[in-house]
């Protein structure tokens, strides 16, 4: 697939454990079929997908559990970043090798790293591979938000484009400027929070964490873009923002984890040291869906 290539909405898939901390792969396949029918891809594997929490074999078990279990419905983008090059490449060369469409990665994480060093990781990432490579710019997770002279550097050197979760609204406008002369470059939206904005600011795609709770609400959304109804467009935008704080009454993968169970998917258990939601928690979660007639 080209960069391009590479719309609509691509939920950050949520990864199953059990109450022990394996990988649980019935809840695995059952997140896919779950989220599937409403998508036009996936993310496995990166913050929604706990993939930092695992060690390298999990993680390709669970990117292999998911392309067997998505049969080539959708293409499948699998986050690889790690904390450093080798593990990130071997990642990204195993997911090639297992048929994912393309790869994400968050920038190396923990050691604060200058242009030319995160420049070196990111070329030598992209030479690695032959499918896309799109960078993962999350500062709050990374400690890194990437300059618009190395996104410059790094799509002369061959990346696909990237997936921005920064929030930052005028930063998303000033990338697309500084990348003017790179029109194969995707710049994908991190967020449902700024689904009409970033959609009206040139983006094609949404790496959205609540498609993997309320997929459905998420296809609703961007076929209304797409079809030019702004004003359902606007109050679905609502929802969905609403729907999102609700996600944050607890820790978001657990709360998300909890809102599945109440919809009847069997997503199994967050990793320690997350904890299953509180008791309190969930009733509240489940009241203010019902509220919304969500439930």
């Amino acid at each position: 697939m080209k960069p391009t290539d590479f719309k609509g909405i691509i939920p950050p898939m949520m990864t199953a454990f059990t109450q022990d901390g394996e990988i649980y792969e019935k809840g695995v396949r059952e997140i896919v079929d779950f989220i599937t029918p409403h998508a036009q891809g996936l993310y496995p594997c990166g913050t929604y997908g706990s993939g930092p929490m695992m060690s390298i074999s999990e993680r390709k078990k669970v990117a292999e559990i998911v392309m067997d279990q998505v049969k080539g419905r959708v293409p499948v983008i699998v986050h690889v970043g790690t904390a450093d090059t080798r593990n990130t490449v071997e990642l990204a060369r195993h997911a090639q090798q297992i048929g994912a469409a393309g790869v994400g990665a968050i920038t190396p994480y923990y050691n604060s790293y200058d242009d030319d060093a995160l420049f070196r990781h990111f070329d030598h990432l992209v030479k690695s591979v032959s499918i896309p490579v799109f960078l993962y710019n999350n500062p709050k997770c990374s400690g890194h938000n990437i300059s618009f002279e190395l996104l410059r550097r790094l799509a002369q050197s061959g990346l696909a484009g990237i997936k921005d979760s920064t929030f930052d609204l005028v930063y998303y406008y000033h990338t697309r400027m500084a990348l003017e002369d790179f029109p194969e470059m995707n710049l994908i939206s991190g967020t449902e929070a700024l689904f009409v904005a970033s959609f009206d600011a040139g983006a094609t795609a949404a790496v959205t964490g609540l498609g993997n709770v309320y997929p459905d609400l998420m296809a609703e959304m961007y076929q209304q873009y797409q079809e030019g109804n702004r004003e359902a467009l606007m109050k679905t935008q609502q929802k969905a923002l609403k729907v999102r704080q609700i996600t944050k009454y607890g820790p978001t993968v657990p709360t998300c984890h909890a809102i599945l169970k109440l919809r009847g998917i069997d997503a199994g258990y967050p990793r320690l040291p997350f904890g299953w939601v509180s008791a309190g928690t969930e009733h509240k979660v489940k009241a203010a869906l019902e509220e919304m007639d969500l439930l």
